[in-house]
């Protein structure tokens, strides 16, 4: 608000003075001239109090506004995550693997069950399965994808540094997989729910250049728009 405009205070304080000036057989004004002042001391007044009713408005505004983005980013977010994540077959073919594929039928099977909480919501179970599949399997070629999942569970579940320490994570070893740029993604709607829109507003830039013409850059050019 601009400083040459008297605060509310300031201005009721001066009506005092000139209502108190009125009374006193010793004041300078005649009563025309107080009663001009009063008048104008009023206006200024009504004009302040309007000030700061436009000004609560304008900061509902942009609440609701940044509430909207964020309800916006969280849907997609969940689209991103919950893309091509179908049961696993019965005939015996791969749930999504980003392209991997895992050798021993056991580790595929321990995969599609994890998996298979994710896809269910059963975020905090699908967490437990990922990092116990993780533990057994760490060199495994399904890993990148089960980091992807457990970051998102993490996710789900509102743990926030978590998401994002785990999908830094499989981001940095795994850059090319195919779920890299919808990790940024999670990592991104990671920081806003905690504010930190500065962040949130990097990663989307990051997406947008280093995985252009993927669906996340898609995402995050129109989250950028809002962001500014």
């Amino acid at each position: 608000m601009n400083d040459r405009v008297p605060s509310l205070r300031l201005l009721v304080a001066a009506a005092g003075m000139a209502l108190a000036a009125l009374s006193s057989p010793a004041h300078a004004f005649s009563d025309d001239e107080a009663r001009k002042a009063i008048l104008e001391l009023r206006q200024q007044v009504q004009q302040m109090r309007q000030i700061n009713e436009n000004s609560r408005m304008q900061l509902a505004d942009q609440i609701q506004s940044l509430q909207q983005q964020v309800t916006e980013l969280r849907n997609q977010v969940e689209m991103a995550v919950h893309q091509e994540v179908p049961r696993a077959p019965a005939n015996g073919t791969q749930a999504d693997t980003g392209g991997a594929t895992a050798g021993d039928p056991q580790e595929q099977a321990t995969y599609d069950s994890a998996l298979e909480r994710f896809r269910n919501r059963q975020y905090k179970e699908a967490a437990d399965a990922l990092t116990a599949f993780l533990a057994l399997y760490p060199n495994s070629q399904l890993a990148p994808t089960a980091q992807f999942y457990l970051g998102s569970s993490r996710y789900a579940t509102k743990d926030y540094k978590g998401a994002i320490d785990q999908l830094q994570t499989m981001v940095k070893t795994s850059p090319d997989n195919a779920r890299a740029p919808d990790a940024l993604l999670v990592i991104a709607g990671s920081q806003i729910e905690m504010n930190n829109r500065a962040g949130a507003k990097a990663t989307l830039q990051r997406i947008a250049k280093d995985y252009p013409g993927t669906p996340a850059a898609d995402t995050a050019k129109n989250r950028l728009q809002l962001l500014q």
